[in-house]
């Protein structure tokens, strides 16, 4: 069988970033991936499945009520891997394209009070499996050392 193209990415080399993953084309509509790494692949503790799940809430909830890209959110969720997320947007993007969005967005969940948004029996599957404090403290960190300044090597995958 053939890689995907996911598995051609040398994780070796890969350091916390937003790169764009693919690109696709449905019905001439292209669709942006992206991958939003948040820890380095095979270097450090990837994040438990309690942080990954709030941001996800988090996260999705945010996107999918920005007044910009509202109406260009396909999906946003957690990498297997648990070393960050995948985000596809409606249109063809670059990395640099997002980076005010993610710095929105990191901020809006590193700051969070209150309530997770579907973080209840009836609406989650698995709503015990939340841990705010540590969500917070890995956006935090994520904006702090990877977007605030983000360099170029950040926004494109290693060769």
């Amino acid at each position: 069988m053939k890689k995907i193209a996911s598995f051609t990415v040398d994780h070796i080399r890969l350091v916390p970033g937003i790169y764009v993953s693919r690109k696709d084309t449905v019905n001439d509509a292209v669709i942006t991936t992206f991958d939003i790494r948040m820890t380095s692949p095979n270097d450090e503790p990837v994040m438990n499945t309690a942080e990954v799940h709030t941001i996800e809430h988090l996260g999705a909830t945010f996107l999918r009520n920005h007044d910009g890209y509202q109406d260009k959110v396909i999906y946003f969720g957690p990498m297997g891997c648990r070393t960050g997320f995948y985000l596809l947007l409606a249109g063809d993007c670059s990395s640099a394209d997002i980076v005010p969005l993610m710095k929105e967005m990191f901020s809006f969940i590193a700051s969070y009070e209150g309530e997770i948004p579907g973080a209840a029996a009836k609406d989650c599957g698995n709503c015990l499996d939340m841990n705010l404090p540590m969500a917070k403290y890995m956006a935090r960190r994520y904006l702090t050392d990877v977007l605030t300044d983000i360099s170029d090597s950040r926004l494109h995958y290693p060769e």
